[in-house]
């Protein structure tokens, strides 16, 4: 099983709370952090990263991160995942923008919209609103497995 498929629910979590922590963290403070239930299942998370060779235990027995993994469906901005879908509907926003940008300046010149243009504003339309809820439900059901 590869890494990307290793790194979901408390894993993820714990490994994205380390990478924000820019440091070494002990299991103590990482369920604090993280919101672990205990210091042993903080401590459980870090033996499973340092297994997949995420993370690093230095000669004080903190653990550090080695560097960004990639995570399937998700991207990184920042120190913060984001879920693809989001992107995407980023993307059908700043299309949908255009669109209306060229559909006002049509209405302003007194001209009439076309069917096939207020049908293309609809699908953009659309498309945007299924993107940002399916990623929006990706990243929420994340957060939900996480619990």
């Amino acid at each position: 099983m590869g890494v990307e498929q290793e790194l979901d629910g408390t894993t993820l979590r714990v490994y994205v709370a380390l990478v924000n922590q820019d440091r070494a963290v002990g299991p103590r403070e990482l369920t604090r952090i993280a919101s672990l239930s205990s210091p042993s299942v903080a401590y459980r998370q870090l033996q499973k990263l340092e297994e997949l060779g995420l993370v690093e235990k230095t000669e004080y027995g903190d653990y550090i991160v080695k560097g960004r993994q990639s995570v399937k469906g998700y991207f990184w901005v920042g120190g913060k995942l984001f879920p693809r879908m989001v992107f995407y509907a980023f993307f059908f926003v700043g299309i949908l923008s255009i669109e209306a940008v060229i559909a006002a300046a049509r209405v302003m010149v007194g001209e009439p919209l076309q069917y096939d243009f207020v049908l293309l504003i609809i699908v953009t339309a659309t498309a945007m609103a299924l993107f940002m809820l399916e990623g929006l439900l990706s990243g929420w059901k994340r957060s939900k497995k996480d619990v």
